[in-house]
């Protein structure tokens, strides 16, 4: 007989202690705060109500300040970042939302629950934390 397991939900693997920062942020400053937290990825804040999450990657970083060769004192988190990004639904199935990354090209995502993000989610929490349950 095959029985159908439950569906694993983004909730259960996305990561609930996550950095955010404002836009205005330089970068050596964000790179100090991914220092610290030991993490590749900052949310970036909304500045009011109707404004969009942004997201800085360790890959935007390298890619818009180093290859560049610019001063990471004298670029904003603003001038690199993503936004607006894709988001995904704490009550998505997993196996969704990594079709969904995946789609789009992408290796991570806020999570966002009225309109509050509330984690993040990566192919690393899908995979790691998401399939060993299973």
């Amino acid at each position: 007989m095959n029985e159908k397991k439950p569906a694993i939900r983004v909730r259960q693997v996305m990561q609930s202690n996550f950095t955010t920062i404002g836009g205005m942020t330089t970068v050596a400053d964000a790179l100090e705060k991914l220092t610290i937290e030991n993490d590749s990825a900052l949310l970036v804040d909304k500045r009011h109500d109707d404004d969009e999450y942004g997201l800085l990657l360790i890959s935007d970083i390298a890619r818009h300040v180093l290859a560049k060769d610019k001063n990471p004192e004298r670029v904003n988190v603003y001038e690199i970042m993503a936004k607006p990004v894709l988001s995904v639904h704490p009550e998505m199935d997993i196996k969704y939302c990594a079709r969904l990354l995946q789609r789009f090209d992408l290796t991570r995502a806020p999570v966002l629950e009225n309109q509050i993000a509330v984690g993040l989610v990566s192919f690393e929490n899908l995979v790691l934390r998401g399939l060993s349950d299973r």
